[in-house]
């Protein structure tokens, strides 16, 4: 091979002095931008090749196969033209600081290649992953798990892959290579506020990777956090993304998921128990309603057939509290839920059991038999009204 291009290299350099000859007028640099070009064609052919061969492979085929392609097109793109500018410049005339320059732009061409390669791999085998899984099922606890897992993952990763490729990039000049070793060597106060500067950083890096491991929060899950309810849209490398059940989005940097206390109502699963709260007259008459409840809850589309139950929890000066629970495949279904067995409920006790409903009672005691009062009210420890 290295034989085949010092002979090519030849024929190369017998052309230019031929074309010089023929054209003198011509500058030296115009003979060895001329090859790079022809090279950098004979790249871009070379992929619109190779491309319409893939693309034809995979007409036939699923949306993954036609995605795999589409994906792939750029980095493809870049690696045959680098390849085909790697061929030219070492047979392209040129001079020994050209050349050097040449290779080393090819060099860090060739490491944003790499980058770029194994990222879309990354974005690729995360495509594959996730096609198993669908966030849409009434019961998604597995497929929020993955889906969480995948995302945080995968930006971790990105970011990695990214800084990796800077430094290797830096590392290829002499000067900050040399200005990266002594500030590694050094370990002095630079160094110290350096990771003050980047503590924001590396604090929602290390909770990211908490966050994917041990997963207190996942995608689509029904929390609670500074008092609004809503369920996370979105993971990010620094911060979560809350919807806000009135569609406002609360942010919320990653380092809060791991210090601060919230609620997850979807941690184990998607099934929640709705709880509705009743306060009523204590002359309301519970077996009763107990059973209108039942009826209300079994008629439903939304009830899941696992929880039921009516109790008396508690009573105060004037009314009792009572409690019913009914359980529902997701948030969003509990909470229609309980809504529906409020709204049917009271229309009951205001159709059925007016007397239920609170109401304050008083009694007055007169002294003195002769004093009249109204019908309404009735005297006791004396006489009767007249």
């Amino acid at each position: 091979m290295e034989q085949e291009l010092q002979q090519l290299g030849a024929q190369v350099e017998a052309l230019s002095e031929q074309v010089e000859t023929v054209l003198p007028v011509l500058p030296a640099w115009v003979m060895p931008l001329a090859v790079l070009a022809a090279f950098f064609l004979v790249g871009v052919m070379a992929f619109r090749a190779v491309f319409w061969f893939l693309t034809r492979m995979v007409r036939s085929r699923d949306l993954f196969w036609r995605s795999l392609v589409s994906r792939t097109r750029r980095p493809l793109r870049m690696g045959l033209v680098v390849a085909a500018l790697a061929l030219g410049v070492a047979v392209a005339p040129l001079g020994a600081a050209e050349a050097d320059l040449a290779r080393h732009g090819l060099l860090i061409a060739f490491i944003i290649l790499v980058a770029w390669v194994l990222h879309t791999a990354l974005q690729i085998w995360t495509t594959v992953h996730l096609r198993k899984f669908t966030l849409d099922a009434e019961d998604n606890f597995l497929a929020r798990k993955h889906v969480t897992q995948s995302r945080i993952l995968v930006r971790l990763a990105g970011w990695i892959i990214t800084i990796i490729c800077v430094s290797a990039i830096l590392m290829t000049f002499d000067g900050v290579r040399q200005w990266g070793v002594s500030l590694l060597a050094s370990a002095g106060a630079a160094g110290i506020v350096v990771g003050f500067a980047f503590q924001p950083v590396l604090k929602n890096l290390i909770a990211g990777i908490q966050l994917a491991v041990t997963q207190p929060i996942r995608i689509d899950d029904a929390v609670i956090v500074e008092g609004e309810w809503g369920q996370v849209e979105e993971i990010t490398g620094t911060y979560v993304v809350i919807k806000i059940w009135d569609w406002r989005r609360l942010i919320v940097p990653l380092g809060y998921f791991i210090e601060q206390p919230f609620q997850n109502w979807t941690r184990e699963t998607s099934s929640l128990i709705g709880v509705v709260l009743l306060y009523l007259d204590h002359a309301t008459d519970i077996d009763r309603l107990r059973a209108e409840a039942q009826q209300v809850v079994e008629r439903s589309a939304l009830w899941d057939g696992k929880v039921f139950a009516v109790q008396v929890t508690d009573f105060r000066e004037r009314v009792m509290e009572v409690r019913i629970l009914a359980s529902a495949r997701n948030a969003a279904r509990t909470y229609d839920l309980r809504c529906e067995i409020r709204e049917k409920i009271i229309g009951f006790v205001q159709r059925e059991m007016p007397h239920a409903l609170p109401r304050t009672r008083e009694t007055v005691s007169v002294d003195g038999p002769d004093r009249r009062l109204p019908p309404e009210i009735e005297v006791v420890g004396g006489g009767a009204p007249d």
